[in-house]
């Protein structure tokens, strides 16, 4: 079992950032900056291209961090951030360009690739949650949810799939190809994003994905526009369900 080091430490805002490896895999910590009692933790996956720290990220960090009081984690993925790209990745990504210049379809592509990026990150992301769960302030057996979009959901959900400590989620914006079997595998509380007039993702992808996880408590948030056209508000709702199942 890996430990958790932290590599650095700052305070803004009322909430204390923490910068942390474990087994090598860098992540940061965010959790509210006063109090001593334990409270739960949020995993939170980033989309394709980002980082740990991406605005994203720390937007909603700030909301689970300041609204609810709760501790959020996020561990780059392989190939992304501070983590370097293997010949594997450069040639995807350059498949993907080429694609995208070509004016073909990417879902194949980023489908294959997130795929291959998931086999990577599953133990990663077990390693880091049995890590954070041995810091007090979190414990071994408080709620635990996991919040990733995109490639997050690429890869939060295999993982989610097959983590019992996990007792509540948020996903969206992906294709079922290779996530439909692993949906059926989960029963806890969903919440799942989508857009409507998704260029990338068609309609009826993303609706079968969504029939496909075998919670008995799901939500679709099915908003109007474009890929990348998610409305902001969206991560209010995703706090407030976090709030409903964690607390």
């Amino acid at each position: 079992m890996y430990s958790l080091k932290i590599t650095s430490q700052s305070s803004a805002d009322g909430m204390v950032e923490r910068d942390f490896t474990v087994g090598g895999v860098p992540g940061v910590l965010w959790s509210p900056g006063s109090g001593a009692d334990r409270a739960p933790l949020v995993l939170m996956g980033h989309g394709g291209g980002n980082h740990k720290k991406h605005p994203a990220m720390a937007g909603r960090a700030q909301r689970l961090v300041a609204g609810c009081g709760f501790h959020v984690a996020v561990i780059d993925a392989p190939g992304h951030g501070d983590r370097p790209r293997s010949a594997h990745d450069e040639a995807e990504i350059a498949e993907l360009f080429r694609a995208r210049a070509a004016g073909e379809p990417e879902g194949p592509i980023v489908v294959r690739y997130n795929a291959y990026l998931a086999e990577l990150a599953l133990p990663e992301w077990q390693a880091a949650l049995d890590a954070l769960q041995e810091l007090p302030e979190i414990g071994a057996d408080g709620p635990v949810g996991y919040f990733g979009l995109n490639m997050g959901t690429a890869i939060g959900l295999p993982f989610v799939a097959v983590e019992p400590r996990i007792t509540a989620a948020v996903f969206g914006q992906h294709w079922p190809d290779v996530l439909a079997e692993k949906a059926e595998q989960i029963t806890i509380p969903v919440e799942y994003d989508m857009q409507w007039d998704d260029e990338h993702i068609p309609r009826e992808a993303g609706l079968a994905l969504f029939d496909a996880f075998a919670s008995t408590e799901k939500t679709l948030h099915a908003n109007a526009g474009r890929h990348k056209e998610l409305p902001r508000f969206e991560a209010d709702s995703a706090v407030r369900f976090f709030a409903r199942h964690l607390r």
